[in-house]
């Protein structure tokens, strides 16, 4: 079959014809090895081969050659049912594939295949095109949450997409993960009722981790209108969730959540106590030293140095010195 084919190489290509296993997969390993470009032929009939750990080590023998012409090949591997197979062919597309290969992920994300739909989606993120929004938004109805999952976090890859109504719905998917991914892609989009519905996601949402990432997307819009709820978090039950409050009210805050951020001087962890003294010595308000003043004393250096600086800061403001 491949007569004209390296002398070096030929040996180890009709070896990939044996019917022992073992010695296809040495055959692949070496010819892995040597590196050949003129491999990348034989390598990619073994993506065929009937064992998945020879398909597996000549996907990685092939990502190794990073030939192009390998890039449809292996996308018919990612239907495969072997998971680590799937697994490993995602990892070499996504060293191989390029915006002009755009076309042809978004044939292959309407197949009628649950792995390779979920893969692609996967794929998008890579080449950040914005006509694929028509391609991705259909997802975000799916039956399976992975799917739904996969589409709204391939939404904020994409380039120069600023609104998108029907990702809003998801901040309500029944599932915590396509919540949380949706809580994060929000933090990019303007849609008018973005901040609102961040807003209620950091306060009643009952997964802490979609609260938290809603303060981390609240920091990305530095809305005024958010500060209210982010004083609110600051007693939220998971420290995380407390944590990211007082880290987002350092750029967005005013004197309202002035006492939410003293009492947070005391939380029981130190990254709280560090952000809360940030915060206040950005708002800047005079009466908030004495409370810094005692936090002089923490046990935690960080704590220590930043309320520091929290009370240097005040106190070089032009209204501190008068």
């Amino acid at each position: 079959m491949y007569d004209d084919i390296n002398e070096e190489l030929k040996p180890w290509v009709e070896m990939l014809q044996s019917s022992e296993v073992e010695d296809r997969l040495v055959a692949v390993k070496t010819l892995q090895h040597i590196g050949d470009e003129e491999a990348i032929m034989p390598l990619i009939q073994a993506l065929e081969d009937e064992n998945t750990s020879v398909q597996k080590l000549a996907i990685i023998s092939i990502w190794e050659l990073n030939n192009p012409i390998a890039i449809k090949p292996l996308m018919i591997c990612l239907r495969s049912p072997d998971e680590e197979v799937r697994k490993e062919t995602l990892s070499a597309l996504k060293e191989l594939i390029a915006p002009a290969d755009l076309m042809m992920l978004l044939d292959a994300v309407q197949e009628d295949n649950f792995y390779t739909q979920l893969n692609v989606l996967i794929l998008l993120r890579k080449i950040h095109d914005a006509h694929a929004l028509p391609y991705v938004v259909p997802f975000f109805e799916s039956s399976r949450e992975e799917l739904r999952e996969a589409a709204i976090t391939t939404l904020r890859y994409l380039n120069q997409v600023e609104t998108c109504p029907p990702a809003l719905a998801l901040m309500n998917d029944r599932a915590p993960k396509v919540r949380r991914e949706a809580t994060l892609t929000l933090g990019h989009l303007k849609d008018e009722s973005v901040v609102e519905l961040l807003c209620q996601a950091l306060t009643q949402d009952p997964d802490w981790q979609v609260r938290g990432r809603a303060a981390q997307s609240l920091a990305l819009h530095q809305d005024t209108s958010s500060i209210s709820s982010l004083g609110k978090a600051l007693t939220d039950e998971h420290w995380q969730v407390r944590k990211f409050a007082a880290r987002t009210l350092q750029i967005v805050a005013d004197e309202s959540v002035i006492p939410a951020l003293i009492k947070c001087l005391t939380d029981e962890y130190s990254d709280i106590r560090r952000d809360a003294a940030i915060a206040l010595g950005n708002i800047g308000n005079t009466d908030v030293l004495n409370a810094l003043q005692q936090t002089l004393d923490d046990p935690d250096a960080d704590v220590r140095i930043f309320s520091q600086r929290a009370i240097d800061k005040i106190c070089q403001q032009p209204t501190a010195i008068n």
